[in-house]
């Protein structure tokens, strides 16, 4: 299962290579921009990731789901958080959410199953 990790992963750091490579100066600062807004600041970078999280269920954004699950993952961030916090999206986003949820759960299971 833990293959979607490594696919996701791999074809977001060829695409954002390609699309750097372009070097528009529009789309590297939008880049950049998301880099520095996810830096530790007056949040910490756990309660950012969990804001991106939340949002980006709302938004239905799968990419960007992955993204936030792999971080707060590797932040150390325990799954009844996570969980807990994907609640919330469920709740603010409506029943549209819960595809994504499902697959939310999906790419957690495979995170945790790539790094037993």
């Amino acid at each position: 299962m833990s293959d979607i990790v490594n696919e996701f992963n791999e074809y977001r750091q060829r695409m954002n290579d390609k699309i750097l490579a372009d070097n528009n100066k529009v789309i590297k600062r939008i880049f950049n921009l998301d880099t520095n807004a996810f830096a530790e600041g007056a949040l910490d970078v756990k309660t950012k990731e969990l804001l991106g999280l939340v949002a980006s269920m709302v938004l239905r954004c799968d990419d960007c789901v992955k993204y936030h699950l792999e971080t707060c993952y590797k932040e150390g961030i325990p799954k009844e958080q996570v969980v807990e916090s994907l609640s919330i999206a469920n709740l603010i986003g409506g029943t549209i959410v819960i595809p994504h949820l499902r697959r939310a759960y999906e790419f957690w299971e495979a995170l945790e199953a790539q790094n037993k």
